[in-house]
């Protein structure tokens, strides 16, 4: 990497990081990039969300979805498993294939964990809500919890789906994780 490029990160999701229903400007990575930029950082953020993405589809895409000059990836998945009652084993297996195969690039990935909805019931929460943590210390990550924290469940902060982020949403969500990204971002060797 040259000295003066810019960090190159990926947020690789599904509908929350593309920005379902919600102009491209006002985009989760959008959004992160101009926060970062606020703060002095040299950084582009690249939006690799796809809508409906479980984390299956999200390996099964990774390849040609992040290419070669990565510096890091933001990982987002697992929402629509959780809405689908996916298997809870399958979704951990294909977010560690993802990591596993992002760090043999020497790719270092930073972890948003999601949660199941609480009408699931107690059983499938407990082993849903394990994944992201447990993967964190597993491959030592720097983990954001819960990638909704602050916006879920809140009306006025979600489209009529009550599902997706307002544009407001997204800005309390960037205005959340920040902490963690920078923690992310300084522990991110520059490439060459």
């Amino acid at each position: 990497m040259a000295q003066n490029a810019p960090l190159r990160i990926v947020a690789f999701g599904d509908s929350l990081t593309a920005g379902y229903g919600l102009p491209q400007s006002a985009a989760f990575p959008v959004q992160l990039q101009k926060a970062l930029e606020a703060k002095g950082r040299r950084i582009v953020i690249e939006n690799a969300g796809v809508s409906g993405d479980t984390a299956q589809a999200g390996l099964d895409r990774l390849d040609w979805s992040i290419g070669e000059g990565v510096d890091g990836v933001i990982l987002e998945l697992g929402a629509n498993d959780a809405l689908r009652g996916l298997d809870p084993g399958q979704t951990r297996t294909a977010l560690e294939s993802i990591i596993v195969k992002l760090r043999q690039r020497g790719i270092p990935v930073m972890l948003a964990g999601m949660r199941a909805p609480p009408n699931m019931g107690p059983d499938y929460v407990g082993r849903f809500d394990a994944i992201f943590g447990d993967l964190a210390a597993r491959h030592g990550l720097i983990l954001y919890p819960f990638f909704l924290d602050g916006v879920a469940g809140q009306r006025a902060l979600n489209l009529p789906d009550g599902v997706h982020p307002t544009a407001e949403g997204i800005r309390i969500i960037v205005g959340r994780i920040l902490p963690t990204v920078e923690k992310f971002l300084d522990s991110i060797r520059p490439r060459g």
